[in-house]
């Protein structure tokens, strides 16, 4: 199996590109902006691997992603390429709008053209796997789960950006007859997550005793899939998921945002004690603007049609996460001190001068 994989420098692409060229032994090739949240760090115990290549390129550079479809001849192509943090999105719209949407319809294009000129075999099997987000879907009444056929109701300028590339692969599937599925899954986490998202940033504010913030009054709640569970599934719907289907990726952990802060808290305070509870350091700061109130994803059909099972549990998931934090200061230190010191994200011009020097807290 010969596949793109684009955003495979990023956590959850690069998961994947770890998962398929070392488990699958699929011959992958990893095309990728490295922008700031990228780290080709991530794929070191690959990057001698011959089945495994790495293009620096911009998924909006069209020249660039013909040549990549004419020189390596993909089976397959996974699309992970976006920018995905909601705060950044507050302020700096415009790059979601040009790598979510913009890039999403080079690569469909640059796609269909490339399927075209195959022969009947290759047209027969080639596929587009789009990963998007739960969060198109909007926020939830308590109480409820998202399914595949939930209306789309985005809240943010990322979610938004999301939804209308999901709309875009689903047009080019009707239009054009481009055989593409779409994933949409909840929160990832695991190792190799930079660290402005809430576990990462939490575990390791805490490790240096800073301030764990939370966001309004911590009851949000988001549903927790491990990574690596999460690219098993994407590998599944690519080998076995219908044409023109969209399926639900999630880990059954609805949790509040405060049980979380409060679960890393307990987990580091096991595995490295400090005297006093790591949950004093816990303070509560003025919410997100437009913040969705609940997430929660109900995974039957992929579970049902597909046979895939989210393999940890939140509580097996967030160990595992915390102890590799812990032994791989090499990877995470470099990211606090030059690329992201952990300052507060998303805020308004509105937003009080004390606010800013507070760390982000929630996806």
């Amino acid at each position: 199996m010969r596949v793109i994989v684009t955003g495979g420098a990023g956590f959850i692409g690069s998961a994947l590109v770890r998962y398929l060229v070392l488990d699958r032994g699929w011959d992958v090739l990893n095309v990728d902006k490295l922008t700031y949240a990228a780290n080709l760090q991530s794929l070191n115990s690959i990057s001698d691997r011959k089945n495994y290549r790495f293009v620096l390129a911009d998924i909006c550079d069209a020249d660039a992603i013909n040549r990549v479809f004419s020189e390596f001849r993909p089976d397959a192509v996974m699309h992970l390429a976006a920018e995905s943090h909601v705060d950044r999105s507050i302020t700096s719209s415009a790059e979601f709008i040009k790598t979510n949407i913009l890039g999403t319809h080079v690569l469909l294009e640059a796609s269909r053209h490339y399927w075209n000129g195959l022969a009947a075999e290759g047209r027969q099997a080639f596929r587009f796997l789009h990963v998007s987000t739960d969060e198109v879907y909007g926020s939830l009444d308590d109480g409820g789960f998202f399914v595949e056929t939930t209306a789309y109701d985005p809240r943010s300028p990322y979610s938004a950006s999301k939804a209308s590339s999901d709309h875009l692969v689903s047009a080019w599937r009707e239009t054009y007859g481009l055989p593409a599925l779409i994933t949409n899954c909840s929160n990832n986490y695991g190792p190799y997550h930079f660290p402005e998202k809430l576990i990462p940033l939490v575990l390791l504010n805490a490790l240096e005793k800073r301030p764990l913030p939370v966001y309004g009054d911590g009851r949000q709640v988001r549903d927790w899939l491990y990574v690596e569970d999460h690219v098993k599934a994407l590998t599944m719907v690519l080998e076995r998921g219908r044409v023109g289907e969209t399926y639900n990726v999630g880990g059954r952990a609805p949790m509040e945002n405060i049980s979380v802060v409060e679960r890393i808290c307990d987990v580091l305070d096991n595995l490295r004690p400090n005297g006093e509870s790591r949950r004093s350091l816990i303070t509560y700061v003025p919410d997100r603007p437009g913040h969705d109130r609940r997430y929660a994803i109900d995974p039957g059909k992929i579970e049902t049609e597909l046979g895939w099972r989210a393999e940890k549990t939140f509580d097996s998931g967030i160990a595992a996460t915390v102890e590799w934090y812990l032994n791989n200061e090499w990877w995470w230190r470099p990211l606090r001190e030059k690329v992201y010191a952990g300052n507060r994200l998303g805020l308004l011009q509105t937003a009080k001068p004390e606010d800013v020097t507070l760390a982000e807290s929630v996806v």
